[in-house]
């Protein structure tokens, strides 16, 4: 079980993470305390709230951004969800979901911590709970084709400045002017 490399990865890239905003560091800080207290907080399991982990994942050029239809969501959002016990980071974990949900083989992702978000959910424990949700960036090789997976209503390309009406804009923007400023 990786319940404590999780842990450990989780402050590692929370404690390196360079935030943009006040907000940002803010819910750094918060994430940081969380994890202080909830030792299998990376999991699932830990009902009260969990570290979950995603990808903006942008094409070869970064002038497309990969968006999956959530069926529980019901929104074009970034790839991304639970850490696994077989996950020995939250990057692992996050590069896995990528790999899972779009089907695309030697995706690249950069290890420092995007950005982060928490919100309210009914996961897969079927109660409510919290997702605190570390980002990466993830590069698709050229050409790459995405393939749906069975956890995604539907799965596309879109260009970032032309994105679905049904997306996540705010957020979904804002991970891709993060991703340029790292460029």
């Amino acid at each position: 079980m990786s319940a404590g490399s999780l842990h450990a990865s989780a402050l590692e890239r929370l404690t390196a993470w360079r935030t943009d905003s006040a907000d940002a560091e803010s819910l750094r800080h918060t994430m940081l305390a969380f994890l202080d207290s909830a030792p299998g907080g990376c999991l699932r399991s830990h009902a009260p709230g969990h570290i979950t982990a995603s990808s903006l994942v942008l094409d070869a050029d970064h002038r497309h951004v990969l968006l999956t239809l959530h069926p529980r969501v019901g929104r074009w959002i970034q790839l991304g969800g639970h850490c696994e016990e077989n996950d020995e980071t939250v990057v692992d974990a996050a590069l896995r979901e990528a790999t899972e949900e779009s089907g695309i083989d030697e995706l690249r992702i950069d290890p420092n911590v995007l950005s982060a978000h928490t919100h309210p959910i009914t996961c897969s424990l079927g109660v409510p709970t919290r997702h605190l949700d570390l980002r990466f960036l993830v590069t698709a090789p050229v050409g790459a084709v995405p393939v749906r997976s069975a956890e995604s209503t539907d799965l596309q390309w879109w260009p970032i400045d032309a994105l679905p009406a049904d997306a996540e804009h705010e957020t979904i923007e804002h991970l891709v002017r993060l991703a340029a400023a790292r460029r």
